[in-house]
């Protein structure tokens, strides 16, 4: 199962537009089974999201996972994902995290045939001792039979490969890091994701072509997963 993530910046590009068309032409091109987004609503009022619904279901072959506690956002603080059409979903949870800014995190069962896996998306906080609480609270949440077969994706805020995985040792396993921001030069692997047990790495990437570097200003991440037995 290949998972992507991508912080989408409310759909608005490196030329300052906003273009949900180019974000979802992306989307699309990543071939991925769940796509994570970070910053898909907007932040002021009831945070409406930055890609409309409709334009998914008609432009994409992704559904919604419903996360939103309203009718017009598309996520939970601005974490939402997309899942390819076909496969079937189970628990969804949304957990608010520790830290001085409001932050949250999301998850859900993604089930195809017998591929099974639980996605978890993240956008951690700016300060490091935040974003450790973050990890350290969704790590805690995932009890030893949700760390099987779980992959948490997203934007971790964070430059130091040591300060992103510790908080997650020794139960997941950090996907080499590839440099995602800023897009048109990327220095920093902010974006980045992590595997529990039950899941061997087939591949790992960046989507870093032209489209890729003008529509936000993080790139698209992915990883591609084989199923292990829980004996494996």
């Amino acid at each position: 199962m290949k998972i992507a993530s991508y912080n989408i910046r409310k759909a608005r590009g490196m030329d300052q537009k906003r273009s949900p068309g180019r974000i979802l032409d992306v989307v699309s091109r990543l071939n991925a089974d769940v796509v994570v987004l970070q910053e898909a609503d907007l932040r002021l009022g009831p945070r409406p999201t930055a890609l409309p619904r409709d334009l998914i279901e008609r432009e994409t072959d992704f559904h919604v996972v419903p996360l939103a506690e309203n009718d017009v956002s598309l996520g939970w603080h601005g974490n939402a994902m997309l899942v390819r059409k076909g496969y079937e979903l189970g628990q969804i949870d949304r957990y608010d995290l520790p830290g001085l800014e409001p932050r949250g995190a999301v998850s859900a069962l993604v089930t195809g045939g017998e591929k099974e896996l639980r996605v978890v998306g993240v956008h951690l906080g700016l300060l490091r001792p935040s974003r450790r609480l973050q990890l350290e609270m969704i790590r805690n949440v995932l009890d030893d039979d949700h760390t099987h077969r779980t992959v948490i994706a997203g934007d971790f805020n964070e430059w130091s490969a040591r300060h992103a995985h510790g908080p997650l040792e020794p139960d997941f396993h950090m996907v080499p890091e590839q440099r995602s921001f800023p897009a048109a030069y990327p220095v920093a692997a902010l974006d980045r994701i992590a595997h529990g047990p039950g899941l061997e790495l087939v591949g790992s990437g960046i989507e870093n072509g032209p489209a890729s570097r003008a529509a936000s200003d993080h790139l698209p991440i992915w990883a591609e997963f084989a199923m292990r037995s829980r004996q494996g």
